[in-house]
This record gives structure tokens, C-alpha cells and sequence, in this order.
């Protein structure tokens, strides 16, 4: 089993950043990739960003391209989602999610809320 916790939600104006943390523990060996996804009132959960456990490449969202970066720290089982210029429309619960296998995300945090005034 995997846990995941995020932490670094909160409250912030359109324009500003802010940066996620999701640390993993328990069974990591074999982590194939992490991600971001966020889920806003009666919509469907949205992928965000993804980073592979092996190489590092990243993925996003066309919505976030250029504002959003993911990173990781192998050593310490976390990934990171640093987003600038935040939009209202960014206003949304982030679930980090943990894909062992390749073939999804098996593993999700708890979730941490964002929100962003306009």
C-alpha cells in the first residue's frame, strides 16, 4: 500500500502562486509515476500534471502550460506543484494520485483545496 498526503493549499489572489507538496510513503520501490489532478463541484476530476518516477518527464494540461511546473524529490518520496499567475479558474480540490504500475492512478491523496480570488 501507498499513502500520499499533500499539503500547501489555501487561499490566494488571481495572480499569485502557490506550492503543493505530496509526500509518499509505504511501498514506493516501485513508483512508476506521480501526478496532480483536481476536481471543482459537480465535475468530473481533471488531470493536471504527471512526472515519471524513472526519467522525470512531465506532462500537463494545456490549461496550465507555461504557469504550472511539477517536480520531484526521489529521495524524499515527494512531488512538488509550484503554479504562478494563478486563474480563478485554477479554484479547485488538488488530489495527488500515484501510479505504480503504468496503467493509472491506483493511489490518491486526500486532496487539499485552492482557491483563488479574483
Amino acid at each position: 500500500q501507498v499513502q500520499l498526503v499533500e499539503s500547501g493549499g489555501g487561499l490566494v489572489q488571481a495572480g499569485g502562486s502557490l506550492t503543493l507538496s505530496c509526500a509518499a510513503s509505504g511501498r514506493t520501490s516501485r513508483t512508476y509515476a506521480m501526478g496532480w489532478v483536481r476536481q471543482t463541484p459537480g465535475k468530473v476530476r481533471e488531470f493536471v500534471a504527471s512526472i515519471s518516477w524513472s526519467d522525470g518527464h512531465t506532462d500537463y494540461v494545456d490549461s496550465v502550460k507555461g504557469r504550472f511546473i511539477i517536480s520531484r524529490d526521489n529521495a524524499k518520496n515527494t512531488i512538488y506543484l509550484q503554479m504562478n499567475s494563478l486563474k480563478p479558474e485554477d479554484t479547485a480540490v488538488y488530489y495527488c494520485a500515484g501510479d505504480q504500475t503504468g496503467a493509472g492512478w491506483g493511489y490518491w491523496g486526500q486532496g487539499t483545496k485552492v482557491t483563488v480570488s479574483s
